[in-house]
């Protein structure tokens, strides 16, 4: 019997138009020592606390995790409770990673046809999980100074706008916005309209810039904070993320997440990462991630590059056309960054050597263009 044609097999058509996700290059395995920083991805080794939960974990990988993650979830909650409101259990949803929370938050709120607005460009993933379940991305372009354009993405919303979200600090560009900024702009939003806070990269913002983000969920029945256990923590391989959420919306994201989608490996990772020894080491790397910024921005800046202040773990050069060729030069030199399209160009902020190395390849590409 002949074998059915694949070709015969139909396809959403939405997939037509729908963008792929670009990781971040790979380092090519070609005899030249290359740092790869086009990722966003922490430079640091896992903590000893959480390698060793991990190695305790695999001890039972043959059964299926908690699908509650009852005791991460208490964990998480203790660390969002403030004085001014208690965050329990039932606050927390959970999933592989804050890009998978914010599908589960399209699958909770957008039908067909329904309309998500965030800001572009943005967290490229936005636009996949809009588009993928059957949602409409309505994208407004950044400021001149590739921040968030709040009175347009206000002007935005429409009877069909289900969820907004903001991206703070904004990847790939880096600005963060303010509590005041946020503020005015949940005035302007109907009160139905959801508003997801993605703050993956919330631990590299300075901290006297922080936005109170905890006191505008607390007054605020329409906000939800993304998480990620990615970024500072240094657990990317290991897909755990969540939200913190009203119990209604919580309890919605939790019937349309992946079943047993935080493995128990991954929740004792994270979990570990809340251990008071573990915590202070964390702080102090992201403190030194600050920093390292800090001198990459300064120095950059001296060499005449006018670049967005960024407040994540990256910086971002707007070079446009130019982005696919600075991006090949720089690896060349032994640096992977991040190309997006005509755009510019995402670095990560990494070891010691690779931002020493970026300084000089950033210098070098402006001594050619000018000489």
């Amino acid at each position: 019997m002949p074998a059915t044609p694949a070709e015969n097999i139909r396809l959403r058509s939405a997939l037509d138009a729908l963008p792929a996700y670009v990781p971040g290059k790979p380092a090519a395995d070609d005899g030249v020592r290359r740092f790869k920083v086009s990722s966003n991805e922490s430079p640091f080794e896992p903590l000893p606390q959480v390698i060793e939960a991990v190695n305790r974990a695999t001890l039972h990988a043959n059964l299926y995790p908690d699908m509650g993650a009852l005791d991460l979830r208490e964990a998480i909650a203790d660390h969002h409770s403030t004085s001014r409101r208690a965050v329990g259990p039932e606050n927390i949803a959970l999933s592989t990673g804050s890009v998978a929370v914010s599908g589960d938050l399209v699958r909770a709120l957008v039908d067909p046809g329904d309309e998500v607005v965030f800001a572009w460009r943005s967290f490229e993933a936005y636009p996949i999980l809009v588009r993928s379940h059957g949602g409409v991305d309505v994208q407004v372009p950044l400021t001149p100074a590739f921040e968030h354009d709040l009175p347009a993405m206000a002007e935005a919303i429409t009877e069909r706008t289900r969820l907004v979200i903001l991206c703070t600090p904004n990847n790939p560009t880096g600005p963060a916005l303010t509590t005041a900024q946020i503020e005015d702009f949940l005035a302007r939003v109907p009160d139905h309209v959801v508003v997801a806070l993605d703050e993956a990269y919330r631990e590299f913002v300075d901290p006297v810039r922080l936005a109170d983000t905890a006191r505008l969920f607390a007054e605020h029945g329409n906000v939800v904070l993304l998480r990620t256990f990615s970024k500072m923590q240094g657990i990317a391989g290991l897909r755990v993320g969540y939200a913190v959420a009203h119990p209604r919306l919580a309890a919605a994201l939790g019937q349309v997440t992946v079943p047993f989608g935080a493995s128990s490996i991954a929740q004792a990772a994270a979990l570990a990462t809340f251990e008071p020894d573990a915590a202070a080491e964390l702080e102090h790397r992201a403190a030194w991630i600050r920093e390292q910024r800090g001198r990459l921005e300064q120095v950059l800046a001296a060499q005449g590059w006018e670049l967005p202040v960024s407040q994540g773990n990256f910086v971002y050069f707007p070079l446009g056309e130019r982005s696919a060729e600075f991006a090949a030069f720089a690896d060349a030199r032994g640096l992977v960054v991040r190309a997006y399209g005509t755009d510019g160009v995402r670095v990560t902020v990494g070891e010691r050597e690779a931002n020493d190395l970026l300084l000089s390849i950033a210098q070098e590409w402006r001594e050619a263009q000018e000489g």
